[in-house]
């Protein structure tokens, strides 16, 4: 709407309004009406709903929330079963798992590392101690990685989600080394002297050894997942266990586990250092997804209020004086 000028004829004001945007005289000055206020018209809902999306995206990202108990078991049923399923469909060329043995072998040699086949020999001369061992490989694997995710679920639900995350990528680097390089482990080399600790003890050890060898693929062995989950139970531990002593067991038991994949013949040291490699990659994964490092999330899963920028710092503890 314009403004209304004055008659000067009659000496009265007259309804007259000019238009938006035109240019009228005010002693001798020149003025332009102003324009009214339109207001925008809202965006489609084409443009809203990827925009609600990304915005859902960006909060999950920066702080995951408590994970739902019925999600994270579903996804851990259909992950074991695909992990399953395609670690024993892998094809099962002996000949070329076998000469890839042996090109690893050589390997160690040259870097002065191939100590496997006089540890496999050692320890299994102790018969208690190997079919502990044995026992060790057949279970230990899945219990200690399904106590620390539920542990993780439980009392540290909001770094769960980065974690879960870590592991899961972990487990895929080492299906597609399953289907690439199959590879016999050091227990199935033909004349190279490795004792098959869980067909020497009649123990119940190895999913690739004995009666169970039917039921599962015995060239995927690099890299090793046994390196790869103990690994990543171990540093869960280490970072966020509170009793000192629970953070050190965190510490010993990749070690240990390595002990055991060698002194079964189950694993090469290279199967040990690829399945580590495999964690550090799923570790990194999660950070780039979550735009922090997987222990760095809040243990809770709530974020503390941010001032201009910063976290806002907790209120110290009043502490009061006493007199006598």
């Amino acid at each position: 709407m314009g403004n209304p000028t004055r008659d000067h004829d009659s000496g009265v004001h007259a309804a007259t309004v000019r238009p938006a945007g035109s240019v009228e005289h005010d002693g001798g000055t020149l003025r332009t009406a102003p324009r009214p206020a339109v207001a925008a018209p809202p965006a489609p809902l084409r443009r809203r709903v990827p925009d609600r999306c990304r915005q859902l995206l960006r909060s999950h990202f920066r702080s995951p929330g408590r994970p739902r108990l019925w999600f994270e078991l579903l996804l851990t049923a259909v992950g074991y079963t695909g992990y399953t399923l395609v670690r024993n469909a892998v094809p099962e060329i002996r000949a070329r798992a076998e000469s890839n043995a042996r090109d690893i072998w050589r390997l160690e040699e040259f870097l002065h590392i191939a100590y496997e086949r006089s540890f496999n020999h050692a320890v299994d001369s102790v018969s208690w101690l190997i079919t502990a061992m044995n026992y060790d490989y057949a279970t230990l694997h899945f219990v200690m990685t399904i106590a620390v995710l539920v542990w993780l679920f439980r009392f540290q639900p909001g770094r769960y989600p980065a974690a879960r995350l870590a592991l899961f990528v972990t487990t895929a680097l080492a299906l597609v080394g399953y289907y690439f390089y199959p590879l016999a482990p050091p227990r199935l080399m033909d004349r190279a002297g490795f004792v098959d600790t869980v067909a020497e003890h009649h123990t119940w050890g190895s999913m690739a050894s004995g009666d169970m060898a039917n039921v599962s693929n015995q060239f995927a062995a690099m890299p090793s997942m046994h390196i790869g989950w103990s690994l990543w139970c171990g540093l869960t531990l280490a970072f966020l266990a509170r009793r000192r002593w629970v953070r050190l067991l965190g510490l010993l038991y990749p070690v240990t586990t390595l002990m055991v994949i060698v002194a079964s013949a189950n694993h090469f040291f290279m199967d040990a250092i690829a399945g580590a490699l495999c964690t550090g990659a799923g570790i990194a994964v999660s950070r780039l997804v979550y735009g922090r490092w997987v222990y760095a999330f809040p243990r809770d899963g709530a974020e503390r209020p941010v001032l201009s920028g910063r976290p806002t710092p907790r209120p110290a503890r009043s502490r009061v004086a006493l007199t006598r």
